[in-house]
């Protein structure tokens, strides 16, 4: 059977047979995972951002293959996740472009839109990566655009470009250590290979052949990955600790500052971290990056527009799971009596909620709100008969009800607004009591404790009484704005004397990611020389969005 014109009922039937292909075998890609702290699972970004492109592509009535190209474009970048999905979304970008104006698409036109793909993708990426993803699809629309001077079939091209992505796919162990350190191929090459697969599968009406090679067989092998790949890298290793995602509707909001321009949005992100990905048509920008600052990502990005997606995940604390006990099984664990659940920001605020007793610190908090799904997880992490969850934010409070709702456990939260709450209420926790001689223990030490927060305006604004100017710095008192200065340092002393009064006793001041450590020590000195009754103390917190985070007792 020879095809010499794809329209575009042809290509949603390839389309709906590449997706489901990925999906019949997105645990075996997550198997092959190798990276010491993944993003997500390779498998599973892939399928749910190509998912994405599919739903658009069921909803496009047109008959036009650039119309049809152009929706699974869109779909795959509104749904993109991970550095494979946002990868994945800018191949077919790159590929739609190339069609929009088409009604029908021949093999030469075919072999020229995968080739823009790879083109747009390569272009994404600020620092490429050989032997990924990348690579497979770009030695496969290479040999693409070769066979296509010999032939009009699309055929026989989409049987080029999959035989060459096979190869490629087999080469990759090749081109990057880690993949032959471990025994695998890359992942998210081999999710573009099972795309192809159906694909072709679509055009030929066959079922794809499941690779029989032995040698491809022993490279793939799972239980490589599951024996010890983490093994050679430490947490301490890794430096830069959260993986970031935002989505920003361009030119949305209140907080627009400047046109969007491409390449100053990449060169200013890439100062921030690695693993950048930038991806933007005329109305979305679509963000990955590994960074210590992902406040400083999402402020940035709202200069721009809107934030529509939020996501970041603490990779030390993934990295930590995944090579230590936890490997074994929770199931491993022995039960406990009572167990404290919080929610946090910052490895520095980790550590100070672990040290009050807290058995699980969930990462999230303000812009990053973890799910009912999240904080249920959290607890299973921590066999116990009763828990407490302390969400330490008011956002989170109605997902923690849930949470505790829906776990089979006895659960109860305690309503700790901020983390200084959140500190403080560990202070009347006292793990041989049930969790209702605890809840109340502890909700009545929160009455002790007011909570400041420190951090800047993003328009101007006129709020009971107190005028506020865009990008000048706010002290919020008990979520009450009650200071306003354009200096970081003075807005900061101001809060920490408004909510001193003849009680106080002690200060504690915690430092974020972008609060400095030698002014919270000028700060401390300057409040103790001023008040001599006054304690201060300085903690590192590493919390995003509040350069400092203030309690006083």
């Amino acid at each position: 059977m020879d095809v010499n014109s794809l329209k575009a009922k042809k290509f949603k039937d390839m389309v709906a047979v590449g997706r489901q292909r990925l999906d019949e075998h997105t645990e075996y890609v997550n198997s092959l995972n190798v990276f010491p702290v993944p993003d997500g699972d390779t498998g599973t970004n892939m399928n749910l951002s190509f998912t994405s492109g599919y739903e658009a592509v069921k909803e496009t009535a047109s008959e036009k293959i650039g119309d049809v190209s152009k929706a699974l474009a869109k779909g795959l970048l509104m749904g993109a996740r991970g550095n494979s999905g946002v990868i994945l979304s800018q191949l077919f970008r790159g590929f739609s472009k190339t069609l929009e104006e088409k009604e029908t698409a021949n093999a030469q036109e075919m072999a020229q839109a995968f080739q823009a793909g790879v083109d747009t993708a390569y272009n994404a990426v600020m620092k490429p990566v050989e032997g990924t993803i990348l690579t497979v699809a770009r030695q496969s629309a290479k040999a693409g655009i070769k066979k296509a001077e010999e032939t009009d079939d699309v055929i026989v091209l989409m049987e080029t470009i999959l035989d060459a992505a096979k190869r490629s796919l087999k080469k990759t162990p090749d081109l990057l250590p880690v993949l032959k350190e471990v025994g695998v191929v890359d992942s998210g090459g081999q999710g573009l290979v099972y795309i192809y697969e159906g694909f072709l599968s679509s055009l030929t009406g066959e079922e794809p052949v499941e690779d029989a090679d032995p040698d491809l067989d022993e490279l793939v092998r799972a239980e490589h990955h599951r024996s010890g790949v983490h093994d050679h890298v430490n947490t301490e290793d890794i430096t830069y600790g959260y993986c970031t995602e935002i989505m920003v509707k361009i030119g949305e909001g209140e907080t627009v500052e400047k046109a969007f321009d491409y390449e100053e949005f990449r060169n200013y992100l890439n100062e921030l971290g690695d693993s950048l990905l930038v991806v933007a048509d005329d109305e979305i920008i679509k963000v990955h990056v590994h960074t210590e600052r992902p406040g400083m990502v999402m402020n940035y990005g709202q200069k721009f527009g809107s934030l529509l997606k939020i996501k970041v995940d603490n990779m030390r604390e993934q990295h930590s799971a995944l090579s230590g006990d936890e490997l074994e099984g929770d199931s491993k664990k022995e039960k406990k009596d009572s167990a404290v659940v919080a929610i946090a920001p910052g490895a520095g605020l980790k550590k100070l909620f672990e040290n009050l007793g807290v058995d699980y610190v969930l990462e999230g908090g303000q812009t990053m709100n973890p799910s009912t799904e999240d904080i249920v997880k959290a607890m299973e992490k921590v066999p116990a008969e009763q828990y407490i969850i302390l969400p330490n934010n008011k956002n989170i409070f109605m997902a923690a009800e849930q949470a505790a709702e829906v776990i089979e456990a006895k659960a109860t939260v305690v309503a700790t607004r901020t983390i200084q709450q959140g500190l403080t209420a560990m202070l009347g926790y006292n793990p041989t009591l049930d969790i209702d001689k605890n809840k109340t223990s502890m909700s009545d030490e929160i009455d002790m404790v007011k909570s400041g927060q420190v951090t800047f305006a993003v328009r101007d604004t006129e709020l009971n009484g107190l005028e506020i100017k865009k990008d000048h710095y706010m002290g919020i008192i008990d979520g009450d704005i009650k200071v306003t200065d354009p200096s970081l340092f003075d807005v900061t002393i101001k809060t920490i004397k408004a909510m001193l009064d003849e009680d106080s006793e002690i200060v504690t001041i915690l430092t974020g990611e972008e609060g400095s450590l030698k002014d919270a020590e000028k700060l401390a000195e300057i409040v103790e020389e001023e008040y001599t009754e006054i304690e201060v103390e300085i903690h590192q917190g590493g919390q995003p969005v509040y350069p400092y985070l203030i309690s006083v007792e």
